[in-house]
């Protein structure tokens, strides 16, 4: 359980696994922890370095100043601290928007990199669904109800075929025990709300592969893919019976497309 003491930071982050180093960057109210189906499926293939981001997880505090930036640089700077002169990235929602801007701070180290359920465009009903469950979460009882407003719009609809799967999901949230608290959850809102790119689709120049969950109700699709279009080297791929989740839906899956790409894509070593 390592630490990195940066200025205004402790940056909590895991290693596991052996192989060529890959980043795993995570998305909103999400640590560490969310890398939890993927990491025992990567781990006989990569080095998983995968950091708290600012307001999640054991990073503290949590009311640091934060920003999509300022967490690309905290990575960048995680990365420096490990000695990794090169490596891989995959990031998760807000976490490919990290991948981005960590391309921007150093595209020479970058040998590859996955985006998954993640795109460079402006999605209003995306902010107002957070905003809408930080409300709920803030109302009685509100711990348990904003999990359950949750899911649906994160995973896909197979997920409720059985309704055992809903309970497990919300027992395990609860119980957890580095939990993002409300106010934490409305920090790094603020952060995405204020996120202004300053990377391009067409300014990544090392390979990039982007999936695509086919049941994503918070990522506009289309109009991902005609942003992502403009990656010079890109491999974009949908994967059925996916949701924003698309990492728990289709671990396996996602899995296989990050061990087929980043064994080939870049200099891995």
């Amino acid at each position: 359980m390592p630490d990195l003491p940066l200025s205004d930071i402790s940056l909590h982050y895991e290693v596991d696994g052996s192989g060529p180093p890959l980043l795993m960057l995570a998305g909103m109210l999400s640590d560490s922890a969310s890398w939890g189906a993927l990491a025992p499926l990567l781990s006989d293939h990569f080095t998983l370095i995968r950091p708290d981001n600012r307001s999640t997880g054991r990073t503290t505090p949590w009311d640091a100043e934060t920003s999509v930036a300022q967490m690309a640089r905290d990575a960048l700077t995680l990365m420096e601290y490990l000695g990794h002169d090169t490596f891989h990235v995959v990031g998760h929602s807000m976490g490919g928007l990290m991948a981005m801007e960590l391309f921007g701070l150093a595209p020479e180290r970058i040998q590859a990199m996955s985006i998954l359920a993640s795109a460079p465009v402006r999605a209003p009903r995306t902010m107002a669904v957070f905003d809408a469950l930080l409300a709920v979460r803030r109302a009685p009882q509100g711990e348990q109800l904003w999990l359950r407003a949750l899911y649906p719009w994160i995973f896909a609809p197979g997920f409720f075929s059985d309704p055992k799967n809903t309970e497990t999901a919300l027992a395990a949230a609860l119980a957890y025990p580095h939990a993002q608290s409300a106010d934490a959850m409305a920090h790094q809102l603020e952060a995405l709300r204020g996120f202004r790119p300053t990377v391009r689709p067409a300014d990544l120049r090392c390979p990039t592969q982007v999936l695509h969950g086919a049941e994503d109700l918070l990522i506009p699709r289309a109009a991902a893919e005609e942003a992502f279009a403009q990656v010079p080297n890109l491999t974009q791929t949908t994967l059925p019976n996916a949701g924003h989740s698309i990492h728990w839906d289709a671990s396996e899956a996602v899995a296989q497309h990050l061990r087929q790409f980043h064994a080939t894509a870049g200099d891995p070593r």
